[in-house]
């Protein structure tokens, strides 16, 4: 599964860090939430792909999200 934030509308609320924080982070620059390095897609901090282990508290952080800036999609090329 991939994930994107769209971190220009993020709010910083820490939701998603808190929730899940092996794939969501604060970036501590400029305080909006990212994707954590090891899962980062071509090392961008604004998408990335969801190990299996980490699906379920991903769904989570993008349900709570108050912004609802996290989308989650199934990987279409496997």
């Amino acid at each position: 599964m991939n994930v994107t934030i769209d971190r220009m509308e993020c709010v910083s609320c820490g939701a998603c860090w808190n929730i899940c924080p092996d794939l969501f982070e604060n970036n501590h620059c400029d305080s909006l939430s990212q994707i954590t390095e090891p899962f980062r897609f071509c090392g961008d901090r604004a998408e990335g792909i969801i190990p299996d282990y980490l699906v379920s508290c991903a769904l989570e952080a993008e349900h709570l999200c108050p912004v609802r800036i996290i989308t989650i999609s199934r990987d279409e090329s496997g």
